[in-house]
């Protein structure tokens, strides 16, 4: 996997963290750096923790199951993607709260899908440890803009962030079926 699609998977794996912290930032209403950066943190640190360790599940079973890791890799961004899409067209809102009680399942919530890319990571030929730090460090990035995007614009652009990031996935996981089966080079 070459740095434009390590990239792009990042983007897509931070867009449902993009949304929330949006939404963060309409509760919050005026934010601080403090703020934005503690939202970036918890988001980042979930979404750099759960690949590393689906690559470790998946590196388990990585000899029984090569013959069909490109479909495993594409069925679980397929998932994912459309999880994420179905999720850009519902209107749950989270509350203004920071407190690690209101942040942890709000923080696991939007890397579970993270946790499921780590496992095609161990089918892939991936560097982990730049993925997970790439995905990490776009997160935190990408959580802190959307913190202080919610905070000025509402919530008028959550759903088609965490849609873009659905339809990147989807796409990711179409090429890599489609390079492994010889019909793209």
């Amino acid at each position: 996997m070459g740095l434009l699609e390590l990239f792009l998977v990042a983007v897509g794996l931070s867009m449902d963290a993009f949304a929330v912290a949006v939404c963060k930032g309409l509760a919050l209403r005026k934010v601080n750096v403090g703020q934005m950066a503690l939202v970036g943190l918890w988001f980042g640190g979930f979404q750099a923790l759960m690949p590393l360790l689906g690559y470790f599940v998946g590196a388990q079973f990585r000899e029984q199951i090569t013959f069909i890791d490109h479909w495993i890799a594409f069925g679980l961004l397929a998932i994912i993607g459309g999880n994420m899409i179905r999720e850009a067209l519902s209107k749950e809102w989270p509350g203004a709260s920071l407190s690690g009680k209101a942040m942890l399942p709000m923080a696991i919530a939007t890397s579970i899908d993270a946790l499921a890319v780590g496992v095609s990571f161990a089918f892939l030929n991936v560097n982990i440890g730049a993925a997970v730090s790439f995905i990490g460090v776009i997160t935190f990035a990408l959580s802190m803009v959307g913190v202080k995007a919610g905070s000025l614009f509402g919530a008028k652009y959550k759903s088609k962030a965490e849609l873009a990031g659905g339809i990147i996935l989807i796409l990711m996981g179409l090429k890599i079926l489609l390079e492994h089966l010889g019909v793209l080079g």
